[in-house]
């Protein structure tokens, strides 16, 4: 009875986990869709004109695309206007400052900061984890380490060059082994080459 509740209970699990990747795509899309129907339906509501709010969804796509043509070829004046006068506001410029960082950093937008994964002992010794560098000063690196399943939650840490081992891994790599809580572990022979010794 014992070995039949345990198979049931390996059966019921691989079930779960493989629709868990279809679940969290089919929970982002809807996540997705709820915003865009709110949001139109709270335009339509205020204008009262379905063809008039298909006109606004329509020429506020085609803006932000042409904005984004605009930035990536360096020819929007009056973005970077407005990002001026953004940056001169107390409190919104820090918040501003940083989200357009974080996000340089992870979309490979910062040129001036390499995009770098290292591997890093965490949370104690013979623990290896691949973490995110997001900031370096002389032999002091700070790091970002992921949690999985979630790598947008985690914890920053600042350590010396000595208590970090270089990875050949992406930032797209190391995102997926932590979303993958592993199973995705595309440079396992790499990592095996360079933290067995270190082991050892």
């Amino acid at each position: 009875m014992k070995q039949k509740l345990r198979s049931f209970i390996d059966y019921f699990l691989l079930g779960v986990f493989s629709v868990l990747p279809i679940l969290v795509v089919v929970q982002i899309v809807v996540f997705i869709e709820r915003l865009l129907r709110d949001t139109f339906l709270s335009v339509h509501g205020y204008y009262e004109n379905y063809w008039m709010t298909v006109l606004l969804f329509t020429v506020t796509i085609l803006g932000l695309s042409f904005l984004g043509f605009r930035i990536r070829n360096g020819k929007s004046q009056l973005f970077h206007l407005l990002e001026s006068y953004l940056e001169k506001l107390p409190f919104l410029s820090t918040v501003y400052r940083v989200s357009k960082k974080l996000i340089g950093i992870f979309s490979g937008e910062g040129k001036d900061k390499p995009r770098e994964v290292v591997y890093v002992e965490y949370p104690k010794d013979g623990v290896w984890v691949p973490a995110y560098v997001t900031n370096q000063l002389g032999a002091l690196y700070v790091l970002y380490v992921p949690t999985s399943p979630n790598p947008t939650s985690g914890f920053t840490v600042i350590v010396d060059e000595s208590k970090i081992i270089r990875s050949s891994m992406s930032f797209e790599e190391a995102s997926s082994f932590v979303i993958s809580v592993g199973v995705d572990f595309v440079k396992l022979d790499d990592a095996a080459e360079k933290l067995l010794p270190k082991k050892l």
